[in-house]
């Protein structure tokens, strides 16, 4: 199994013989203004891609979009995502994405996809009114690895670790937030949590955005051991 971190959330799972791209946003930097009502006003994203993005959409198998928040599926993902292969969502999702005319499938609690099953797991976007306004979310376990998604630690996230019992858990942390409220994605701690559960934890979803303040050296500090990927860089799991 390998697994390539494209940036941000986005990555490229190979499985089993098959090539699956998770969560794409293929802007260039600087395509979009920053997320509002947060600090660090500068424009998004604040990198660019490791990578051309005939590199990253070319050969797949399927896609898999947790939601369609801007940094899951932005303009370029939206225009250059193949139209010959699956796209697994949540439902709420499907008639936005069909009307991109792309292969949906949506996945309610689990899909079996030529004897690799999928299954949609919850995931909670912060707290309050503010996981409220943002959701819904969702997160996938497939073949051994638990893609959490969008998601701060939360009992449901346990209970599906204690379901699923993954090998590999890839953790969206960065400890984004708005200027009022809580965290909406992983802290160190949140990440600790998944730690002490799963035997392999991939940490993405930093470094890339403007309101994701937890850096990949700060997030290696408090959590040693979890894998942390540059951008481009592949893991062998």
């Amino acid at each position: 199994m390998q697994l390539t971190l494209i940036r941000h959330a986005t990555l490229v799972l190979e499985v089993r013989g098959r090539r699956i791209l998770v969560d794409p946003m293929l802007d260039p930097a600087g395509t979009e203004p920053p997320i509002e009502d947060t600090a660090n006003p500068v424009r998004n994203p604040i990198v660019e891609l490791p990578m051309p993005v005939d590199e990253i959409v070319a050969g797949l198998d399927a896609v898999i979009i947790t939601h369609r928040h801007r940094d899951h599926l932005d303009g370029t993902a939206e225009e250059r995502l193949p139209r010959d292969v699956p796209v697994f969502c949540q439902p709420e999702d499907e008639s936005a994405l069909l009307g991109l005319g792309l292969q949906v499938h949506p996945v309610d609690a689990s899909l079996d996809w030529e004897g690799l099953v999928l299954h949609r797991t919850p995931g909670r976007h912060g707290f309050g009114a503010i996981a409220e306004a943002l959701a819904p979310v969702s997160g996938f376990v497939l073949d051994t690895v638990y893609l959490a998604g969008d998601t701060v630690w939360y009992p449901r996230v346990e209970e599906i670790i204690d379901r699923h019992r993954p090998r590999v858990a890839v953790v969206n942390a960065g400890g984004a937030r708005f200027l009022d409220g809580d965290h909406i994605t992983m802290t160190p701690d949140d990440v600790a949590e998944v730690v002490a559960r799963v035997p392999t934890v991939v940490a993405a979803h930093m470094e890339a955005i403007n309101h994701c303040h937890v850096t990949r050296a700060e997030l290696a500090a408090a959590c040693p051991g979890v894998l942390i990927p540059a951008d481009g860089e592949l893991l062998e799991l």
